[in-house]
């Protein structure tokens, strides 16, 4: 077992020469965006949570697993500037060693006004994207599981169409005590099969690698959660040039300050069995988006989960900016339980 995460391990160094970049960089950023109440409320992104919540497979396959089977989960994100972004996810009832879900995973631009190059009016076009999630797990060893998603990509802005493919490779191991998950994803690998014009220049996809730890308390209902991720680039910091360079270039700063830019915290607080209390930060969020006067509480984020019978409501809130907060809603249950 020890060798299957060494394994593990250096196939996903190995890619970060072909696939390292930062956002901004490439094509289909909207795989990089939260969808799930949960997570958002935890900082954005966190690979380590074990819920028993379908909607996580998405940021770890390997979070999927013989519990989930039959369960549907649906999330919704009101987004900056009338975005809308989507989730819905379903693992069917079949039995065996290996568990299967499949979901899908969009963004809607909405609709803009067109113009020709003079400023004349030529209608209205809209902009979407989707992600097709085929995801597949097992149970490997008693502590360690392991778990899979292709994800066929769809791009469509006006009149420019794209074609994609990708894939998320997770691992878990679950320490002794039960109480402590360990997790590493290798995020977005794969490779744009159509660009959005002919004879276009292919674009990289957002490759990640991150590794995740939640640890809960054993004397008190509060859980910790940390996720680091970008670990395939260091310098996630930038700085922008004269309007007449097309680039930007790395910013200098202190090591404690790069590597909290990996840093994802979130903690759980569950003062009652059916009620769970989230709170997260992002430092990366934070250095990026604050207005520098006046940073407001941009960066943190904070939310709600009520459980019910066969139900599993959560919210979350999450600041981007000093005028942008976003709201995300999210709902699981357990079909098998409604026929029941």
């Amino acid at each position: 077992m020890k060798h299957l995460l060494v394994i593990f391990i250096l196939c996903g160094l190995s890619l970060c020469s072909g696939f390292c970049q930062t956002g901004g960089n490439g094509t289909y950023q909207f795989l990089d965006l939260t969808n799930s109440a949960k997570v958002a409320a935890l900082g954005g992104t966190q690979i380590a949570i074990s819920d028993n919540d379908i909607g996580l497979t998405w940021y770890n396959p390997a979070l999927l697993r013989d519990t989930m089977r039959n369960q549907l989960a649906m999330n919704y994100v009101s987004y900056i500037a009338g975005t809308g972004v989507g989730y819905v996810a379903y693992s069917p009832d079949i039995k065996g060693r290996n568990t299967f879900a499949l979901a899908i995973h969009f963004i809607n631009y909405g609709n803009f006004e067109g113009a020709s190059e003079t400023g004349q009016l030529t209608g209205t076009f809209k902009a979407s994207e989707y992600a097709i999630n085929l995801f597949f797990s097992r149970q490997i060893a008693s502590r360690v599981r392991v778990g899979l998603n292709i994800k066929p990509i769809y791009s469509a802005l006006e009149s420019y169409h794209s074609f994609g493919i990708a894939a998320d490779l997770g691992i878990n191991y679950t320490v002794i005590d039960k109480y402590c998950l360990l997790s590493l994803v290798a995020k977005n690998i794969g490779h744009q099969i159509t660009t959005y014009y002919q004879n276009g220049v292919f674009e990289k996809l957002p490759w990640d690698l991150e590794v995740g730890i939640s640890r809960r308390l054993n004397t008190a209902p509060v859980k910790f959660l940390l996720t680091a991720s970008h670990l395939n680039t260091w310098n996630l910091a930038y700085h922008d040039l004269p309007a007449d360079q097309l680039t930007t270039q790395p910013a200098s700063e202190n090591f404690a300050s790069l590597l909290m830019r990996h840093i994802v915290l979130g903690a759980e607080i569950l003062p009652e069995q059916h009620v769970t209390l989230r709170l997260g930060f992002n430092y990366q969020r934070r250095k990026e988006l604050a207005v520098e006067s006046r940073p407001g509480m941009v960066g943190y984020s904070a939310g709600i989960g009520i459980k019910i019978p066969n139900f599993d409501f959560n919210y979350g809130i999450a600041s981007y900016h000093l005028s942008s907060v976003v709201h995300y809603f999210s709902v699981t249950t357990s079909l098998s339980g409604l026929l029941h």
